[in-house]
């Protein structure tokens, strides 16, 4: 970032925009783009795209013109630039097909009359974006001294809406002769994607990377709405939903021999690349394009590389390793099939590779600085741009925004591509909702609170509106879905595979990340009949799963239920037994209730429930709503174990249930953050240091990093050596000591002092929980460095005396705590806001 200060609040008006706040998957990558891919004009140079016959975009500075090709306006077009340059030269202007892939064909006219028609258009539309893209510029160097990624939409809406409808401009063409990047029924190309993805991975501007990939899913939604499906699950990463349980398994080391296996390289040479590389994709690249081929593989599709990675995900059995391996290296033989020795790695990220993001796919990181929120805002731009370009017409900013709340909203009840998808194509994105709703079988994102320093702060934010307090308990997140064989529900596929008989119906548990979790709770699931009353029919409950003592009857440390085993658990051999505490109910009988107020879902509760000591009850709960009751509320929860309380709205439109969101309608105060930062952090551990004394035969102190979305990288933010047992240390060193590297990755951001660097760096695997008594800036740490904290720059975000507290096993990497709450809580140090309205972070989780 810039040397230069922060700029004040009242001038960021023109700064990053952002569609709905990206918070934990999507933070700010205000990095300046690459001087390979924009020009000094905000034209994109035509050099990063010289990869297998791809032309450039038309435009950057996300595309910002409708493209004309309605009869009149070409013909205007046309006009206009002949007069201006009559003598002009067809190949001295920029190709107006932005994807020409390996398998394009021609538009279906005579080449005289599309050479024509071309020029006329691309005189008109790259006067158009030359403008525009300049304005944009200036627009944005406003804040650029500041690079502080701030939530616009709730901020400064006028804001947001003004960028909204400067990506929505380029999809407002009703064209009926676009550029095709492929035959119209015909499989997308793999590489028509892997172009996009470059296009995203050589930009940090939020607006350009939604417009590149709305603009490609028109594409889809025009020539082949069959791949939609397989195009968007591609995009974010993933085979199938996170309930669905299907995971590649595959390690760095089995990448590597299939690399080797199929280019004739050896293992030694291909271990030597990646330790001077630090990317396997570029690796992958490399060793592709000194390959040599007798003859031209068949081109990869989109929904043959989801079929071969799905295969590869399947493979089960005796030798499944060997196959595994043999399905990677078919997907890399068939990769680049056009240009594989043309790609050179030193130059714009490896390009357009296919064997590239085949292998960041299998490696479970695409590191593209694309989030998933950024993905569905731009699916559902592109269905609204295609649905009214079917009908003839322009669709107004009003459409998209409203077609981009619809499909956020059914994904946070109903998160399945599987099922969205489908339903839109036939539909459309404007009845979604009638056929996409919230149903047993497929879990949602939970609600999540927001942390809080006071109880002051509670009542300054619930101010002359009704609240209610509840037991904050020390366990593991959990939802619980059941239907009644007789009701004519069905869960999923998907989770019926995991679900288990329960007297008159089938049940499942998954944990906060959609995991299923049916297997570890074997004993919840066969005593949920005795606590589901007869005229239950079918439910989501949310809960906390909490270690039991049963001689004592009281809740025991969450360390307790870390102990039990994670799969297939047999309830003869549990010997840590679990109270599950119900604090809301989603659905019931078949109806989603996430809308009716937190009263009305909790008297159904209730009514539809029934406890039983030691394995099912209902949050503690109090209605107090003063000062000295709080108090003596939260003292009570922490001598019954609990880690504090939750103070949630009780009545009215804000006490709705609000998937996937960290909202303010939910507040928690913690018994030890009272007077703290406000908040413990959950760090990723990525180095170590050798210990000293009695620690020399383990690692004394660890480095931890938090997690930045936005480009997806770990940033450093502390080392830490206190709150370590022996026992807890010799554990520590047992796990990490399996997954140590010989060098940081790529996507670690950290010092480059010598005296800084951990003896050992780790994969990114484990996240802790950590406490600490307040935050600082130091040139030592990248933590928040982005957020904007440090006016010159040169320093992040530290923590002051780190304690660790426990292990988070039921928390991803990319779930750890974000570089944005990191300089929030920062900020929030010197001034602890009132503010009553939507706090900036958390807007969207995924």
């Amino acid at each position: 970032m810039e040397d230069t200060e922060p700029a004040p609040k009242k001038a960021r008006k023109g700064g990053r925009r952002v569609i709905k706040d990206e918070e934990d998957e999507d933070e700010s990558m205000e990095d300046a783009p690459s001087p390979a891919a924009v020009e000094d004009d905000g034209v994109p140079s035509p050099e990063p795209y010289k990869y297998k016959n791809v032309s450039p975009p038309r435009t950057t500075k996300a595309s910002t013109k409708p493209w004309r090709t309605g009869a009149k306006k070409t013909a205007a077009a046309a006009a206009a630039a002949k007069k201006a340059e009559p003598e002009e030269q067809e190949d001295e202007v920029p190709s107006p097909e932005p994807y020409k892939y390996k398998n394009v064909s021609p538009p279906e006219s005579s080449k005289k009359t599309a050479a024509a028609a071309k020029k006329a258009v691309k005189k008109a539309e790259l006067e158009e974006a030359v403008e525009m893209a300049k304005t944009m510029e200036e627009e944005e160097t406003a804040s650029s001294a500041s690079e502080v990624e701030i939530d616009e939409d709730e901020e400064k809406p006028e804001v947001a809406k003004k960028a909204r409808q400067k990506v929505q401009a380029t999809l407002k063409s009703a064209d009926k002769h676009a550029y095709p990047d492929w035959k119209a029924g015909e499989p997308v190309p793999y590489a028509a994607l892997c172009t996009t993805f470059s296009l995203v991975e050589l930009t940090t501007k939020r607006l350009e990377i939604m417009a590149h990939c709305a603009l490609f899913l028109r594409q889809v939604l025009r020539l082949t709405p069959d791949d939609l499906l397989p195009v968007v699950l591609l995009m974010i990463n993933k085979l199938a939903p996170d309930y669905a349980g299907i995971e590649l398994g595959i390690g760095e080391s089995l990448i590597m021999k299939a690399i080797g296996e199929s280019t004739g390289r050896s293992l030694a040479v291909i271990k030597q690349d990646q330790k001077e590389i630090g990317d396997l994709g570029l690796v992958a690249v490399k060793s592709r394009s000194t390959q040599p081929t007798m003859f031209k593989p068949k081109p990869l599709t989109v929904r043959g590389v989801l079929k071969g990675l799905m295969g590869i995900a399947t493979t089960m059995g005796n030798g499944a390793q060997g196959r595994k391996v043999d399905g990677i290296k078919k997907l890399l033989s068939q990769a680049d099939a056009n240009g594989a020795k043309k790609v050179d790695i030193t130059k714009d990220k490896g390009g357009p590779s296919e064997a590239k993001y085949l292998v960041r796919f299998l490696e479970g990181k695409l590191r593209l600085g694309l989030a998933e929120k950024s993905v569905i805002v731009s699916l559902s731009q592109a269905v609204v741009a295609h649905e009214a370009a079917q009908k003839g017409v322009a669709p107004s900013a009003a459409d998209f925004e409203k077609g981009e709340a619809i499909l956020k909203t059914v994904y946070s009840e109903l998160p399945s591509y599987d099922v969205i998808i489908p339903a839109m194509v036939e539909h459309g994105i404007m009845n979604l909702r009638d056929h996409c709703k919230l149903r047993p079988g497929v879990p949602l994102k939970p609600m999540l609170a927001n942390p809080t320093k006071a109880i002051t702060e509670v009542l300054d934010r619930f101010e002359n509106k009704l609240f209610t307090c509840e037991y904050k308990y020390d366990g593991e997140r959990a939802q619980v879905h059941y239907v009644a064989k007789d009701t004519g529900e069905e869960l999923s596929q998907s989770a019926a595979n995991a679900s288990k008989e329960v007297g008159n119906g089938v049940a499942a548990i998954f944990s906060r990340n959609s995991e299923d979790l049916s297997k570890k709770y074997p004993d919840v699931l066969a005593k949920l009949s005795t606590w589901v009353k007869d005229d239950t029919k079918s439910f989501v409950l949310d809960c906390e799963s909490v270690a039991w003592d049963v001689e004592e009857k009281k809740v025991l440390p969450f360390q307790q239920l870390m102990t039990r085993k994670k799969k297939d658990v047999k309830i003869e051999d549990v010997k840590v037994k679990v109270c599950v505490f119900a604090f809301d109910l989603l659905y019931l009988n078949g109806q989603a209730i996430v809308n009716k107020s937190l009263r009305e879902r909790r008297e159904l509760l209730y009514k539809s429930f029934n406890p039983v000591e030691g394995e099912f009850a209902f949050a503690t709960s109090m209605n107090g709503q003063e000062l000295d009751e709080i108090q003596t509320f939260l003292d009570e929860s922490v001598k019954a174990s609990c880690e504090g309380l939750m103070v949630k709205m009780l009545d009215g439109e804000e006490s709705g249930y609000e998937p996937s969101k960290r909202s303010r309608n939910w507040l928690k105060i913690k018994k030890d953050y009272l007077s703290g930062i406000g908040d413990s952090l959950d760090l990723v551990v990525l180095g170590a240091y050798y210990g000293k004394g009695k620690r020399t035969s383990v690692y004394g102190a660890f480095l931890l990093a938090c997690y930045n979305p936005g480009n997806d990288t770990y940033e450093t933010v502390c080392n830490i050596g206190t709150g370590f047992s022996e026992a807890v240390l010799e554990e520590l060193h047992g796990q990490l000591s399996k997954i140590t590297i010989d060098r940081p990755k790529p996507f670690y951001a950290h010092s480059s002092g010598g005296q800084h660097q951990p003896d050992v760096w780790f994969e990114p695997k484990y996240v802790w929980e950590v406490k600490t008594a307040d935050l600082t800036l130091s040139p030592r740490y990248k933590a928040g460095m982005k957020e904007g904290v440090d006016p010159s720059g040169e320093k992040g975000i530290s923590l002051r005396f780190p304690r660790f507290i426990k292990i988070r096993d039921d928390k991803k990497p990319d779930e750890a705590t974000s570089s944005r709450q990191v300089a929030d809580m920062y900020r929030k140090q010197e001034s602890v806001s009132k503010s009553k309205g939507p706090a900036v972070d958390d807007d969207f989780e995924y």
